[in-house]
């Protein structure tokens, strides 16, 4: 009875269309009451615990990285190089946008950042060149996910929390997924745009783009590396990542001064001020969740209707992408990834391959409608209409669903770098 209560008053809330960190915070407090000894005391002693663990300083960590480097002139030389390497190719500029994603992905961490950095320079160069304006926005729309799949991810951090899952183990098993994605996504650009006549290579242009871009390139690099190594642990990934954006923007590039880390620390601090209550609400709630076996009753009930591992993949793949539709990849993480976990270990699946599934899922959800934040961001960015920008990238959501398909029941494709 509990629980059904619980489950209204959630459902009543998202119906009224209150702000997730007001939802949660309300499961939290009812589960503290009545499953609790009634004392909400305890709720903001727990909201604190939740928050005291090392590895959440590994999201700030990477946020400010990423905007540094927004700021900064790294994406504009990584899309030089992407653009020099690719001419020679017909429809090479849209390869390079696919590339450029790719890239920028990897050092950013985050979806709109990537999506910002990128499409703001290559959205007009596409468009003088002859490429359509629908597959413009659809390419860089659906590149721009391709920064909660490929390491570092925000994404993937928050899972790793809130499921006690090695974050380097995620970030390794993100690598062959995200590559599949780029690569599939390239080809379709490709093929799409192979009418357009090539360039002749430019062996100076090259030159000059690797020798300005190749610091930036050394820092996926690093990181990957490390990681995969073992020689630093995703934490310390996080604190190399910052001191390498510092160092290469301030010292070798010269084109960030210190008024403009001072600005962009307060744009990291103002998104870490919205997402923290929500990681702190939600790391409580899945606490006492736990303590009353509420995941093992999830994985009984799921038992009795999924007959084997591939029927649980699939429902478990379908209710991802109707959730991806209208939460946050964030706030679904939060809440979906405990309880689903222990029904996906009943049924064998490793818990790092489940996390990559699950990620990918909602990867799609940030182009889909009606809560797609990459749509959202598009039309803002290219100040175009909604359905224009869901139109674009329908081919580009297929394509990505056919990963998704292959991930799923080809587990090596995420855990074949693991040891």
């Amino acid at each position: 009875m509990s629980a059904l209560l619980l489950l209204t008053l959630v459902l009543g809330l998202l119906a009224l269309r209150q702000n997730i960190i007001v939802v949660l915070l309300a499961a939290a407090g009812y589960v503290h009451f009545v499953w609790g000894d009634g004392n909400l005391e305890y709720l903001a002693e727990d909201l604190w615990i939740s928050l005291d663990n090392a590895l959440l300083l590994a999201i700030p960590m990477f946020l400010l990285a990423g905007n540094i480097m927004t700021r900064g002139s790294i994406a504009r030389r990584l899309i030089d190089l992407a653009i020099a390497v690719t001419r020679p190719i017909p429809g090479g500029l849209a390869v390079a946008t696919i590339l450029s994603c790719a890239i920028f992905a990897a050092i950013s961490g985050s979806s709109p950042v990537t999506l910002l950095a990128v499409g703001t320079i290559l959205y007009p160069a596409l468009i003088e060149n002859g490429y359509g304006k629908r597959f413009a926005l659809g390419a860089l729309t659906s590149g721009g996910t391709l920064g909660i799949i490929i390491p570092p991810s925000i994404p993937l951090i928050l899972y790793g929390v809130v499921t006690e899952t090695s974050i380097s183990d995620l970030f390794v098993a993100g690598i062959v997924p995200g590559i599949l994605i780029a690569s599939v996504l390239a080809l379709y650009s490709w093929w799409t745009n192979r009418h357009l006549p090539a360039q002749n290579f430019d062996i100076s242009e090259f030159a000059g783009a690797l020798r300005k871009g190749a610091w930036a390139m050394l820092l996926p690099l690093i990181l990957l590396g490390g990681i995969y190594t073992g020689y630093f642990s995703a934490t310390e990934a996080a604190a190399v990542a910052l001191f390498y954006a510092l160092f290469v923007e301030i010292v070798i590039h010269r084109e960030l001064k210190p008024i403009d880390f001072f600005d962009t620390a307060v744009d990291t601090a103002k998104l870490l001020g919205m997402l923290f209550p929500i990681v702190a609400v939600a790391l409580s709630l899945k606490t006492i969740l736990t303590i009353e076996e509420i995941p093992d009753q999830l994985a009984l009930w799921i038992s009795t209707i999924a007959t084997s591992k591939i029927v649980f993949l699939l429902m478990v793949t379908v209710f991802l992408l109707i959730v991806g539709c209208m939460f946050d990849v964030i706030s679904a993480i939060l809440i979906l990834a405990p309880l689903l976990l222990i029904p996906a270990m009943g049924y064998g699946i490793n818990p790092v391959h489940f996390g990559i599934i699950m990620v990918i899922n909602l990867e799609i959800g940030f182009l889909t409608p009606p809560v797609g934040l990459n749509l959202i961001v598009a039309m803002t960015a290219f100040r175009e209409s909604f359905g224009e920008i869901c139109r674009a990238v329908l081919p580009f959501i297929v394509l990505i669903l056919g990963v998704l398909l292959l991930v799923t029941f080809v587990p090596q494709t995420a855990l074949f770098f693991l040891k």
